[in-house]
């Protein structure tokens, strides 16, 4: 089962630093006992992309680190060799501010990751349509779509054609300080791509997310709508 690492990022000369997502069902409430913290899930089959509508229901409360949440591909050894490669789009927001920053990021085996911002001050209540899908007739080469339209260039990620197992997820990074971060993050009609191009279902069969401090509550009875909130 794969699992996404996500970046080593600038922003304003801030350093953006999240772990590999290496969450586990729980029911501790301790969410200052880990650096890293994640709510949300993973697909239990390969895809070849990921699609969803994510609002950030709040504004976050970050007093160290940051807090982000978003859709992927890809993981901290997923490219050749073991090598760290991904690709990820969502909102991140970091301290001291509760600024939410529309991103997408992306690491090919090799490179120090990217991080890009697409849009800042997003409000609270405001959505966006994601998705990252390798591109037809293209195998392993990826974009990022945002609102329907393309914000990428077609990136070459080597080896992932029909090998990655795509992630909705909320992050908190405590800042090695122990805080508790708060977050609501609606993922609505989160679907996955059968081909390149598209052709897109619905997610049905997951793995979950739940670190200590942090939930999943499904909105619907469909897997493919949840909030990943603290508790």
């Amino acid at each position: 089962m794969v699992r996404i690492s996500s970046i080593l990022a600038l922003l304003s000369a801030v350093v953006f630093l999240v772990a590999p997502a290496q969450g586990s069902k729980s029911s501790s409430r301790a969410c200052g006992s880990r650096e890293f913290s994640y709510a949300g899930v993973q697909a239990n089959e390969a895809a070849h992309g990921i699609r969803a509508t994510i609002t950030p229901l709040a504004a976050p409360d970050v007093s160290d680190g940051h807090v982000g949440g978003w859709i992927g591909v890809g993981g901290q050894q997923a490219g050749p060799r073991g090598t760290a490669e991904w690709l990820q789009t969502g909102f991140a927001s970091m301290a001291p501010e509760s600024t939410i920053y529309l991103y997408y990021e992306v690491t090919v085996p090799g490179k120090t990751p990217m991080y890009h911002e697409v849009k800042a001050d997003v409000a609270p209540g405001e959505k966006h349509d994601l998705a990252v899908l390798e591109t037809r007739g293209r195998n392993s080469w990826w974009r990022v779509w945002v609102d329907g339209k393309p914000v990428t260039r077609p990136i070459h990620l080597p080896g992932s054609h029909t090998d990655w197992y795509p992630q909705a997820l909320a992050e908190n990074w405590n800042g090695n300080t122990g805080t508790c971060n708060s977050y609501a993050y609606r993922f609505s009609n989160v679907r996955l791509a059968q081909q390149n191009g598209g052709v897109w279902h619905s997610l049905k069969e997951r793995s979950m997310f739940e670190d200590p401090g942090y939930q999943v509550v499904q909105t619907s009875r469909v897997p493919s709508n949840f909030v990943a909130t603290s508790l």
